[in-house]
């Protein structure tokens, strides 16, 4: 059992597009559904697919994107922020410009999980999950 689901979920995707993996299968919950939206949304992963299992739990299959020419994954990286035992939140003019703005951070606010400029427009702050580049 995984203390930190959302840890895990940030480490698969991290170790299968090091590994040169097309798809990776990854347990479902709510909130990894939408991180896996926000990130496909934003043209980090190629396509994303929600299965349903005998356990009800249900699956994501996520299939990774990369870069046509040098065939590097477009995920530089990925970096978990709020971990369980220490949460950090962000009010809405204090969010972080990752990579000079080429990278996005997502945000789990009270209107739902988003992208750190998403919740700075609609002036919400939140917890900080994670930062991708």
């Amino acid at each position: 059992m995984y203390t930190d689901t959302i840890a895990d979920y940030l480490t698969r995707l991290r170790n299968a597009s090091m590994a040169g993996h097309k798809v990776v299968d990854i347990p479902s919950s709510n909130i990894k559904m939408d991180i896996t939206k926000i990130l496909f949304d934003q043209g980090y992963i190629l396509s994303y697919k929600f299965e349903d299992t005998e356990n009800k739990q249900g699956n994501i299959k996520i299939a990774l994107k990369y870069d046509s020419v040098s065939k590097q994954p477009v995920i530089k990286e990925i970096q978990r922020i709020s971990k369980p035992g220490l949460r950090k939140y962000s009010n809405s003019t204090d969010f972080p410009r990752i990579l000079n703005g080429l990278g996005i951070s997502i945000v789990s606010t009270s209107k739902g999980v988003m992208t750190g400029k998403q919740a700075a427009l609609q002036n919400i702050g939140g917890e900080l999950i994670c930062y991708v580049f």
